[in-house]
């Protein structure tokens, strides 16, 4: 008799070295007027926010999950970037860098994990939907999970700017010259 899958685990054995395989399963789908990877802006633009919405699979008992969510004026929206093909290790940075950087050093969206992370202001929550503004997500990216923003904990305002120069601000930034 095959044992019964835990259906609360989304994991399979996981090896101390790091190899092993992780599953994970969407919890819902991000409605965003952005259809093509060109089309989405590489941050969210917060002068001209777009809005879209999130909406979760039913018949998993969500809609008792986002209890208390809409008293958050933000979330994080972790995601699968589903149209992601491939990564390298260094990359060039959009938006005016001319120098090659280490892709852990950039928010390029082509990783070895196409996991996307994006902060995105919570206008209303009903039902199984999230009504957001500010994405940068595109039209049917998978969605893995929601946390609310705190901003104690998340905006930490002695942290470095790296490479990038805290004098130009962005849409316009440009890498420091070293």
């Amino acid at each position: 008799m095959k044992p019964k899958k835990n259906p609360k685990s989304y994991t399979q054995p996981f090896k101390q070295d790091g190899s092993g395989v992780i599953e994970m399963s969407a919890i819902g789908v991000v409605h965003s007027p952005f259809k093509e990877r060109f089309a989405a802006p590489r941050q969210a633009d917060l002068d001209n926010p777009a809005q879209g919405m999130i909406e979760l699979k039913g018949g998993f008992n969500f809609e008792q999950a986002l209890t208390d969510l809409d008293t958050f004026t933000h979330i994080w929206v972790i995601c699968w970037m589903h149209l992601n093909q491939g990564w390298n290790p260094t990359v060039m940075p959009p938006r005016g860098s001319d120098v090659r950087r280490g892709l852990f050093s950039t928010r390029a969206p082509h990783r070895p994990n196409s996991m996307g992370l994006s902060v995105v202001k919570l206008n209303k929550v009903y039902k199984r939907t999230l009504y957001i503004e500010g994405l940068d997500m595109l039209d049917g990216t998978p969605v893995l999970d929601i946390k609310p923003y705190l901003p104690y904990a998340d905006a930490m305002p002695d942290a470095s700017h790296g490479w990038l120069d805290p004098e130009v601000p962005f849409p316009f930034q440009r890498s420091v010259k070293t």
